[in-house]
């Protein structure tokens, strides 16, 4: 969804792309996104036989408007940590990035 919601339109092979998944894998992606009524295909314009994928707009505000609490309250905490607290979550952050990071390379290998 993520994909979609910033790059907006995409066809099930450019989403196979962004995911590192066959095309096999990222149409079953769009048949559960499509079945739960997150997206939807629709024909390509200028070329009827392809589909691209789009978000489906009431489902991504409903997500927003869930989220937006979190985010408002998150950042309600940033501002009371002191300056070396902060810098201590800073820190561990990045640790917790490089850690994903380094175990998505290890899995590409």
């Amino acid at each position: 969804m993520e994909h979609l919601i910033e790059s907006g339109p995409l066809t099930p092979s450019d989403i196979a792309r962004r995911l590192h998944l066959s095309t096999a894998a990222a149409t079953l992606v769009v048949d559960r996104l499509e079945a739960s009524g997150h997206a939807e295909r629709r024909p390509f314009e200028g070329d009827r036989r392809k589909v691209v994928v789009v978000p489906n707009m009431a489902s991504t505000q409903r997500t927003a408007d869930e989220l937006l609490p979190v985010v408002r309250g998150v950042a309600a905490l940033l501002t009371e940590l002191t300056p070396e607290d902060s810098a201590a979550v800073e820190r561990f952050l990045g640790d917790v990035v490089r850690v994903y990071r380094d175990a998505l390379e290890a899995g590409e290998r």
